[in-house]
Order: C-alpha cells, then sequence, then structure tokens
C-alpha cells in the first residue's frame, strides 16, 4: 500500500510537470506497466484530480483544472525557490501582490521539512536586497490576469487608455503578449482603429468588457518583443534620437543600462552601440554622459555639436572658477 501511495504522488508529480504526457513515457518513468498506469489514473480519479485522457496514437494523460487547487509536489530545489520567489514578490511592481505572497509563503513554510526551512531561512538571513530608489508602478493584479487570458484566448480587448498626459481614450485591439520590465508591464497589441502594432502601459489600461469576438493571431511586430518594446519606451517615443558607440563589452554595458533607457547591440569585444532617445538634444547630452562609458557619437551630426556646446560650457565654468580671487568671494 505504502508503494501505491508512493507511486501516486510521483505520478501526480508527473502530470503538474508537463502539459500531457503518453501512457507509454508515463510507464517507463513510473517502472510500471501502461495497464498499472491506467489504474493508477483511475485512483487519482476517485481522490478527485481531473486526469484527461486522450485516445489514439497520439493521445496521452493531462491534468485538467479542477474545482480545489491540487497539492503541489515540489522537490527541493523548486521548493527552496518557489519559497525565496516569494519573499522578493513584493517589489515586482503587481498591486497587492506583497500580502498574498505572505500569506502563501506561510502555507508553504507550514509544510516545508526542517532542512529545506533551514535553506531558505538562510538565504533570507544573510540576503540584502538593493532595490532602487523609485519603486515600481504598481498594476492591479486582476487587470494582468484577465489580459494574459485574453492573449492566451485570442480574443479582441477593449479598454480606455489613460495617456501621458492623462487624456482618457478608447481603444480596441487584438493583445498578443505580455512584456515585463524591471517597473513596469507592458501590453504588446494591434491597434484595429490605427491598423497598426501599439505598445501599452498596463498600469495605464482599464478593461471595458465584453470582449471578443476571438481573431486570429497576426505575425508579431518583432521576432524579440522584449527589444521591441524596449526599443518603443526608450527611443520611439522621444523627439530625439541617436546612436552611440560605447567604448565598452556588451556584458559590461549591460549591468548599467537599463531597458528602458536604451537598447544595445553586439558590435565587437571592446564596444557595442547603444540606440536610445530623449526630449531634446540637451537632455541626451546629459543621458549619454551618465552612462559613464566613452563613447563615440554615430548620428545624428547634431549630437555632436550639441556636446561641443556643453563642453565649451563647462570650459568657461572651470575657467571662472579658477580665477584669483574666485574662491574667496565664494566664501564671503
Amino acid at each position: 500500500m505504502l508503494e501505491t501511495s508512493a507511486r501516486l504522488l510521483r505520478l501526480l508529480s508527473l502530470l503538474q510537470a508537463h502539459r500531457e504526457w503518453s501512457g507509454t513515457d508515463l510507464a517507463d518513468r513510473l517502472g510500471v506497466s501502461p495497464r498499472t498506469v491506467r489504474r493508477d489514473v483511475e485512483r487519482l480519479r476517485e481522490l478527485g484530480y481531473p486526469v484527461n485522457a486522450s485516445p489514439g496514437t497520439g493521445g496521452g494523460y493531462q491534468l485538467g483544472a479542477g474545482a480545489e487547487l491540487p497539492p503541489l509536489l515540489l522537490d527541493d530545489d523548486e521548493a527552496v525557490a518557489v519559497a525565496v520567489g516569494l519573499r522578493t514578490a513584493a517589489g515586482q511592481g503587481i498591486e497587492g501582490i506583497g500580502e498574498t505572497s505572505v500569506r502563501a509563503l506561510a502555507k508553504l513554510e507550514q509544510v516545508l521539512p526542517n532542512r529545506l526551512r533551514r535553506r531558505v531561512s538562510a538565504l533570507n538571513a544573510f540576503t540584502v536586497p538593493m532595490l532602487r530608489a523609485s519603486r515600481p508602478t504598481a498594476v492591479d493584479p486582476g487587470v494582468l490576469t484577465e489580459l494574459a487570458h485574453l492573449c492566451r484566448d485570442a480574443e479582441r480587448l477593449r479598454f480606455e487608455y489613460r495617456g501621458h498626459d492623462g487624456t482618457p481614450t478608447r481603444r480596441t485591439v487584438e493583445p498578443y503578449r505580455l512584456v515585463c520590465s524591471e517597473r513596469r508591464w507592458y501590453l504588446v497589441a494591434f491597434d484595429l482603429d490605427r491598423a497598426d502594432w501599439r505598445t501599452f502601459r498596463v498600469d495605464r489600461i482599464t478593461p471595458k468588457p465584453p470582449h471578443g469576438p476571438r481573431f486570429v493571431p497576426r505575425e508579431p511586430p518583432a521576432e524579440d518583443l522584449a527589444a521591441y518594446v524596449s526599443r518603443g519606451v526608450s527611443t520611439r517615443v522621444y523627439a530625439t534620437h541617436a546612436v552611440v558607440r560605447l567604448l565598452a563589452p556588451l556584458e559590461e554595458a549591460a549591468e548599467r543600462i537599463s531597458p528602458i533607457a536604451g537598447t544595445l547591440e553586439p558590435e565587437g569585444p571592446d564596444s557595442c552601440l547603444l540606440r536610445t532617445g530623449a526630449a531634446s538634444l540637451e537632455v541626451m547630452v546629459v543621458h549619454v554622459m551618465m552612462l559613464g562609458f566613452d563613447f563615440e557619437v554615430l548620428e545624428p551630426a547634431e549630437l555632436t555639436e550639441a556636446i561641443r556646446s556643453a563642453r565649451d560650457r563647462l570650459d568657461r565654468s572651470l575657467a571662472r572658477a579658477e580665477e584669483p580671487g574666485a574662491a574667496r568671494a565664494e566664501i564671503l
């Protein structure tokens, strides 16, 4: 009986880990016959687990959604990863997720064996989070879940969108993917009224159901959607665009430059290209100077002239500071 119970738990764990298993694969994993697998699946169903079976050569077993959440079976590394992830979830920009994470963590730690509880405690006790001064923009988890479902089911989305100046507009889109940066969530969707792809900040979206109908997903605007969104929020939205060669390896530049500040492209072992945007040439000069790397402006030529003007202004300022009596006048 103990052996059968252990096998049932192992079977449940396998069904949770994979979307679909063939009977042969499950039998091989469990070291039993396909007939035993069928019996064990029936036992799981009797215990209330909705295990779906599809017949035929391409068929298999799949754990369906039930009325109640079944217990998750995690190995040691997975349990530690989930526990640590829950402790750090409060800073990820989803409104109310902190309290929810604490409740989930309390339930998880209650069933963790002592050896794993000690590992989690050690990680938390000797880890100091380094958070940005500005907190991420909070997103309603209900809105986030609603958008994810519409992306998954390929259903049109209707919503009110609050622009940068606070002006609301009504949109009807075909949602494609959610993209998460270190501070914000974005929705990539095809705007039906504008007949083009758009990127929307999720914290500015207020869904206006009913949604639908369903649609056939279009070819996405880019293969790398994270890079596509990064270009949109760091470059395309600004009036001034620039391409700068940074005299630093790509890996080193990526450690300092956030995706929302610009997109990086590899060029060579000791340099990379930065594509970025700013409200004006003057702001672009400050932006590039504050990156902390030696650089070469590739475009536009006007940026080079703006840097020369800034250099001349700094030279004049330093010259005045070095004039005799300048420090004395400052003290007086």
